[in-house]
């Protein structure tokens, strides 16, 4: 533990006795009252999550003329101001070096969030793709990020920092102050429901953090309840679901990828679009409570055909849901598998995403 990172509401889920364990390189929250309780309040109330471990970059500059609309596999020159979009850094075989999110601060400014195991890596890759003499900033220790999620988050907000929160639309985000320093609050999350992204200082995120969950509609959430959340709507974990050996086609997530424009990885893309797929990302729901892990194998008329990448136990289905990847010919709905792991055996259906339809997201 000693040489994991603390966020800086290390002392808070102490307080308020979180089970503390690593992730990414950080000592986070994996519960607090318990994932089921956790998960269950997100759905019909509003949780608050800890994201601080997340990375954040600056950018400042002429987008075109640095080079970083080659980066990604979106045009960042094309997101409006005030908008947001998804997409992915690729290394030259179109594999996933991360997923993440660009917000258009400005004509000649973005911030890109990074998941927080490749913080160091994605700094130094972007970097290395830009213009020498570009402003490009790594400002995630200075930054803190709190997540608020739930059907309640947009009123709870409203009511404690003004209606303007209240009319941002998805995937949009607005500057403002908050608690009286300068913040970026983003219809954005990774639960399927309605929510908000705060960013701020990092040394205001405890203030904020007290002021929400003195809240009686707000309590704190952790990782736990974070994965089952967003399994449920079917979102891929990176390190799990999607890594430098999956490209977007194979994972199902081709409609983030925009081959009319330049980008590293392109070609690998195109061509593995031209000669077919050997794998794709299939979703199955267990004909039981039983839940599949990380690692069982996923077996096809006997024989072993891919792996588990995320599994869980969904409480808005009663049963055992998970993702892997398989043949395409594997991959059709209604096909039967079978999950298995030692002496576990559990019987699956291939079915469509998101598992969960019922969330507040675009509420």
């Amino acid at each position: 533990m000693e040489n994991l990172k603390n966020t800086p509401l290390l002392s808070r889920h102490q307080e308020l006795h979180a089970l503390l364990a690593p992730f990414g390189g950080w000592n986070m929250p994996i519960q607090y009252e318990g994932i089921i309780a956790e998960h269950k309040w997100c759905r019909e109330m509003a949780g608050l999550f800890d994201i601080c471990h997340m990375g954040e970059f600056l950018f400042k500059g002429d987008i075109e003329a640095s080079g970083l609309e080659e980066v990604f596999t979106f045009s960042v020159k094309s997101i409006p101001v005030g908008r947001s979009r998804y997409g992915f850094l690729l290394n030259e075989n179109g594999g996933i070096i991360d997923d993440l999110i660009v917000f258009r601060l400005g004509e000649e400014e973005a911030m890109v969030v990074v998941n927080a195991a490749t913080i160091d890596n994605d700094f130094a890759v972007i970097q290395s793709r830009l213009k020498q003499g570009t402003s490009f900033t790594n400002i995630s220790t200075a930054t803190g990020k709190l997540d608020l999620q739930g059907p309640l988050s947009r009123q709870l907000l409203a009511e404690k920092f003004g209606p303007e929160l209240a009319a941002i639309p998805y995937f949009k985000f607005i500057k403002t102050r908050l608690l009286g320093v300068d913040a970026i609050v983003s219809r954005t999350g990774y639960t399927g429901e309605l929510g908000y992204e705060i960013f701020l200082p990092a040394e205001k995120v405890a203030e904020l953090w007290d002021l929400l969950l003195a809240d009686q509609r707000v309590k704190p959430a952790g990782l736990g309840a974070r994965d089952v959340l967003r399994l449920e709507v079917g979102y891929s974990l990176y390190g799990s679901d999607i890594d430098e050996s999956t490209t977007p086609m194979e994972a199902g997530l081709g409609a983030f990828v925009n081959l009319d424009k330049e980008f590293i990885g392109r070609e690998a893309l195109r061509k593995q679009q031209q000669t077919g797929l050997s794998r794709v990302k299939a979703a199955f729901q267990v004909q039981s409570r039983r839940s599949p892990r990380h690692h069982y194998e996923i077996c096809f008329e006997g024989e072993t055909v891919g792996t588990v990448t995320s599994g869980v136990f969904s409480p808005m289905l009663g049963c055992g849901i998970g993702i892997g990847y398989v043949q395409p010919e594997i991959a059709t709905l209604g096909a039967q598998v079978t999950i298995r792991h030692e002496k576990v055996s559990m019987e699956a259906s291939v079915v469509e995403l998101p598992f969960y339809k019922g969330g507040s997201l675009r509420s």
